[in-house]
């Protein structure tokens, strides 16, 4: 629903909100490390692992679009991400926590959803005063809320806010090839400058036209130095 403030934040909002646009580059939404996978059966074709840091975004409902950003408006693809149908948009929204605490430019990923999430890291929520659960993507129910501000209106989420848990997203071909189905969980090994970091209970999530990809948030990424990673295994 959108929120009610008085003068004096609206003014300090939209002050922020100039500021980051010419002071900041909001992140695309990901970046990835192809890798290597185990497999221990045979007669299978390998796959090829893809691991996404999936940085903090906003999925929003078509009705806070038009909130947000004006009646009719249709978010605008800015690049393709590695599954297909879903991109990272030229939209950008500022992320308001308890005290008035923000993050200025955060980016919105498409298509819209029928409900809006913000998916944030641990530090994010530091940065916000926000205690985010870690949740599965889209189980929202009782989790925290926060503030959106756009350029044409503002939306109180009463709930949306969630850690989103590192998963793997593989089509019935790679479930096949590991041995798991839907909603099992698996480790995730990675390699990078001598040193190791296993992730474990991964969310296994089997679809349709899916293909392999791992996505863990900007603090997991950045504790296992997933940017230099020599290999990174999938592990049942």
């Amino acid at each position: 629903m959108a929120g009610t403030f008085d003068r004096q934040t609206i003014e300090s909002i939209v002050r922020q909100i100039v500021y980051s646009r010419f002071h900041e580059t909001p992140d695309c939404g990901c970046s990835s490390k192809t890798g290597n996978s185990l497999n221990h059966q045979s007669g299978l074709v390998q796959p090829n692992l893809v691991v996404s840091i999936s940085a903090r975004h906003v999925h929003l409902c078509d009705a806070h679009v038009e909130i947000l950003f004006g009646k009719g408006h249709k978010l605008t693809k800015m690049k393709d991400l590695y599954q297909d149908g879903f991109f990272a948009a030229e939209e950008t929204l500022m992320v308001v926590g308890p005290r008035k605490r923000m993050l200025p430019s955060v980016r919105i990923l498409g298509p819209t959803r029928p409900a809006t999430q913000v998916e944030l890291a641990f530090t994010d929520g530091i940065s916000l005063g926000i205690e985010i659960p870690v949740r599965e993507s889209g189980k929202i129910e009782h989790s925290p809320g926060c503030v959106l501000v756009g350029p044409k209106g503002v939306v109180e989420l009463k709930q949306g806010v969630i850690r989103a848990e590192r998963h793997a997203h593989m089509g019935p071909a790679d479930a096949a090839y590991f041995g798991v189905k839907d909603k099992d969980r698996m480790n995730l090994r990675v390699e990078a400058n001598g040193c190791t970091t296993t992730f474990e209970h991964v969310l296994v999530r089997v679809g349709s036209g899916i293909k392999l990809e791992v996505h863990l948030d900007t603090d997991e990424g950045n504790a296992a130095d997933l940017e230099h990673a020599t290999n990174v295994e999938l592990i049942k």
